[in-house]
């Protein structure tokens, strides 16, 4: 394996860490190559002499448990492939790092989809939901799925599997419900993840360095088109200490400083962020030989404790929103999230609940760490014995019910909307709970012609090879067969 200078640190085998220190592996895309990622970080503790506590994978993570769900993931048939996870959702191996991820543009969306608010996707492996916070120890993470697209960023989520007519590629562009929800967030972050660059980013690192990697992105750079405005805005108003991002498939380091005064007050009341004036950003690159698709950072006086638990504002952010998420056809346009006052009130209401639910050990201290519910498996993994390849599975055609979701739910007293079939009409309505399996119209299964006449030119057959239809281009997929894109 191959390591940058940077992870090289000369500490040796002697160096001993402090009980308050904890160290997490930042990795870029991971295109299912989790066998290797782990190793990599082995082998780095190993030569180091130190302990990684958190593996976090900004992206494309491809959590894919067997053929079928290849069909709801955004590749080209030539370029799917099983990956290595499903060992570990069956429990044939399990995850050796606590790993937690964001999803990115090449994700079986169907499976996110289950655990929209966050959850965990094999033993020992948590995807942070569409949006979302969570704690890992001392340790805060808030983080963005998706990329974004500007013609579907006000619209709902309408995508249901088998994702038909493009409904593959919209289901993971980047809503603006879920960025209201994240602008929401009061308390300080350490660390904000999304897959997509925000925007203007480069121009605040080593821009010439940048372009003689990635020379086709200099018109973009140029004129502000590069990555996502949202998480721009998202950057400048959470203030994170650390900001990790990937699809670019190149390393890319970057300082941003902070206008003071810029967010810090908000309703009137004083930010706890106004302090935080830098955010570290760093990109990174795909895990392949003799790239730069892992880093090590440090975070001294933070503790990874007993590992992921819920986070209690963001819990109250869910309960105060949770009656305008948009899952039909509809529009978010004129939609304002929750205010101060409502969030407060749900926050009481939360930390309450979680009190009630802890332990009496649990309840005698200041700060209720509840884990979040346990992992379950709802399909099947993928098995030697299926002779099928890549390209070849069925996608499923209803939204299958995480018990994990179900339980988070339950606990917040929020009715379960996922499953929810959205009508044709465009008005955002929808039909109730349980995903029929006649939606979307599955396509007809034989082609009829009209049967050739004999006409002044005698018999003309119609033609039996119709081109394909024109290819919708999408201006935020990277493909996946040149290791320079």
């Amino acid at each position: 394996f191959f390591f940058p200078p940077s992870l090289r640190r000369g500490r040796g085998s002697g160096y001993r860490r402090s009980p308050c220190d904890m160290k997490i592996a930042v990795e870029g895309c991971c295109h299912g190559e989790l066998d290797k990622i782990y190793a990599a970080m082995k082998h780095l503790e190993r030569k180091e002499g130190v302990k990684i506590d958190l593996l976090i994978c900004c992206g494309d993570f491809q959590a894919v448990r067997n053929l079928d769900d290849l069909e709801c993931m955004s590749v080209p048939n030539k370029y799917k492939a099983l990956g290595t996870f499903y060992k570990y959702y069956s429990g044939e191996v399990l995850a050796p790092y606590p790993t937690l991820f964001i999803g990115g543009n090449h994700e079986a969306s169907n499976y996110l989809w289950e655990l929209y608010y966050g959850g965990f996707v094999a033993p020992n492996v948590y995807y942070l939901g569409h949006s979302g916070v969570i704690n890992f120890g001392d340790l805060r993470i808030g983080g963005l799925s998706g990329v974004f697209q500007a013609h579907n960023y006000l619209k709902g989520n309408h995508e249901r599997p088998p994702y038909r007519n493009n409904q593959v590629k919209s289901a993971y562009h980047v809503r603006e419900f879920e960025v209201m929800k994240l602008k929401l967030i009061g308390e300080p972050l350490d660390v904000f993840l999304s897959h997509d660059w925000p925007t203007n980013i480069a121009k605040k690192g080593d821009t010439n360095t940048l372009l003689k990697k990635k020379p086709f992105l200099k018109s973009e750079i140029a004129d502000a088109s590069l990555g996502s405005p949202p998480a721009e805005e998202l950057l400048h108003l959470l203030k994170p200490t650390y900001w990790f991002s990937a699809h670019l498939h190149v390393k890319f380091a970057a300082l941003v400083e902070h206008p003071v005064g810029v967010g810090d007050e908000r309703n009137g009341e004083k930010d706890a962020r106004n302090a935080r004036a830098t955010t570290k950003f760093l990109a990174l690159d795909k895990c392949l030989p003799k790239r730069d698709f892992m880093q090590v950072i440090d975070f001294p006086g933070k503790a990874p404790g007993s590992g992921f638990w819920l986070d209690p504002e963001w819990l109250a952010i869910l309960k105060a929103n949770h009656d305008l998420h948009e899952v039909g056809c509809g529009s978010s346009t004129g939609r304002r999230g929750a205010d101060r006052l409502a969030i407060e009130t749900h926050r009481e209401w939360v930390d309450s609940k979680l009190r009630g639910s802890a332990s009496k050990e649990t309840q005698k201290t200041s700060t209720t760490r509840t884990p979040p519910p346990a992992f379950e498996a709802t399909a099947l993994a993928h098995s030697p014995t299926d002779k099928r390849k890549p390209g070849q599975g069925t996608a499923p055609t209803r939204v299958t019910r995480n018990p994990q979701t179900e339980t988070l739910l339950n606990m917040l007293n929020l009715d379960f909307k996922l499953d929810r079939v959205p009508t044709s009409g465009g008005n955002g309505s929808f039909r109730g709970a349980g995903a029929p399996s006649n939606f979307p119209p599955p396509p007809p299964t034989e082609m009829r012609y009209r049967i050739p006449q004999v006409g002044p030119f005698g018999t003309l057959a119609p033609p039996r090879n119709l081109p394909p239809p024109p290819r919708v281009l999408d201006t935020n997929e990277i493909s996946l067969g040149s290791d320079d894109e």
